[in-house]
């Protein structure tokens, strides 16, 4: 997609710039122009907004980490910089700045991730430092990529070639390449884990095909057919907290959710249909067909969908279990959070149970006035940052260097930063006073 002025996207809400949820989808944050927005998606019928951050505006990278005051926040004012923020203490933790405008960052409880267009930088996330810089990786404008939920792993997922859908597996902890993956012909669009860090789903730029495969071994177990008239941008991926399911949203109106499920030769044997001898035929014919074709008959098709209200707009779909119920979660660059049923059994169209606004009304009525009497706009990344992050493309910011930046591409430390005195082992999340304990700064 060219960028392009976001006043130029009809339906798009001003005040929006971004939308990720967090690990465990318990919460949803947004970047706005003011700033950056906590909400909690544990309730259908409510959507409480638990902290609103107003230390920097124009936001247009936010990710919470699991459901603790961590924060991580990047403005449009300063691409390079990442703030780290204990977001209830209202301190902030530490900030990096690095060579180029930061793209993506992706976090659990061992590892932060910082992708750059060609450099990843790791860092320990129980003290900040950098454990690692991944120079001269394969140009990635998007910032595309997935960093595993459990940290025990800490799988670490990224493009590994700009022409053709090459994955590279990255272990975060032992700092070493786990496998190469050759998952599409084209150049990849998405990436995601489960919540194990066992199944990796991908997407092509074609957006036709969605295909996973285990970890860390990279043998391709699952592959769904999203459609086959049209090519579109795939704008997220998301599993199921079981890896049962598999949702994937888009810039149509269509929302699919695919199930992982291996289909039992046993079974049809045992209840022989015509749907299952016309079936059985089909797949002794792909034998002798070209293998595209073969490819096409084998792939499964969408076990569910959503028709949204919306085309063109980009949005971020995640998989949640809500008050007992399985949900799929939808936050669009609308200003709105739809809330969808699933069926785990049958299927079929998913129904729109809540609709929650991200704005108030006097926002929006705020919003009006400014685009009557428009002033400066504040710059805007030229790429789009993926990830389960929605970023509106605008004007690039500009490029010039930074005082403090190395000419490596390596990351150098903000200078005032508190001393931390960070726990021994894997952080425990559940006490918001466990994590970041943030000590005093000497002066």
């Amino acid at each position: 997609m060219e960028s392009q002025d976001a006043s130029d996207e009809p339906g798009v809400h001003r005040g929006f710039i971004c939308a990720s949820f967090n690990q465990d989808t318990t919460s949803l944050s947004v970047g706005t122009k003011t700033g950056y927005r906590l909400f909690s998606v544990t309730a259908v019928d409510k959507l409480d907004c638990i902290h609103e951050g107003v230390e920097c505006p124009d936001v247009y990278i936010v990710e919470r980490l699991f459901s603790s005051s961590l924060v991580v926040v990047v403005s449009l004012s300063m691409p390079r910089r990442m703030n780290v923020y204990h977001f209830k203490k209202g301190t902030e933790i530490c900030n990096y700045s690095y060579s180029n405008n930061i793209l993506s960052v992706r976090l659990n409880r061992q590892r932060l991730v910082v992708c750059l267009e060609e450099s990843i930088y790791i860092h320990n996330i129980k003290d900040m430092k950098l454990l690692k810089t991944l120079l001269n990786t394969p140009t990635n404008p998007s910032g595309l990529c997935a960093l595993s939920v459990n940290h025990t792993n800490s799988y670490l997922a990224y493009p590994g070639s700009a022409t053709i859908g090459e994955i590279t597996v990255y272990d975060a902890n032992s700092l070493s390449t786990v496998t190469l993956i050759q998952a599409h012909d084209s150049p990849l669009a998405a990436l995601t884990f489960n919540s194990s860090g066992s199944k990796l789903a991908s997407a092509s730029e074609k957006g036709t095909v969605i295909r996973v495969f285990s970890v860390p071994e990279g043998q391709r177990l699952f592959e769904f057919r999203r459609g086959m008239k049209r090519y579109v941008s795939i704008s997220s991926l998301s599993f199921s907290a079981d890896a049962q399911f598999l949702c994937a949203s888009s810039n149509t109106e269509t929302v699919h959710i695919f199930k992982l499920e291996q289909h039992s030769p046993s079974r049809e044997e045992e209840s022989p249909t015509w749907s299952a001898y016309v079936g059985k035929m089909f797949t002794a014919a792909s034998t002798y067909l070209p293998a595209q074709v073969s490819d096409m008959m084998h792939q499964d098709r969408a076990f569910a969908t959503v028709r949204l209200n919306m085309f063109g707009l980009k949005n971020i779909c995640a998989l949640a279990t809500i008050q007992k119920l399985p949900r799929l979660l939808v936050a669009s660059s609308d200003g709105y959070l739809y809330i969808y049923n699933v069926d785990p059994q049958d299927g079929g169209e998913c129904v729109l149970v809540q609709k929650h606004r991200l704005f108030d009304f006097s926002e929006e009525q705020v919003e009006q006035k400014e685009e009557e009497n428009p002033e400066d706009v504040p710059p805007q990344p030229a790429s789009q940052s993926y990830a389960a992050t929605v970023a509106l493309p605008s004007t690039p910011p500009s490029s010039t260097t930074l005082m403090g930046y190395s000419e490596d591409g390596g990351a150098q430390k903000g200078e005032v930063i508190p001393e931390h005195e960070f726990a021994e082992g894997p952080v425990c999340l559940d006490d918001e006073n466990e994590f970041p304990p943030v000590g005093n700064q000497s002066n």
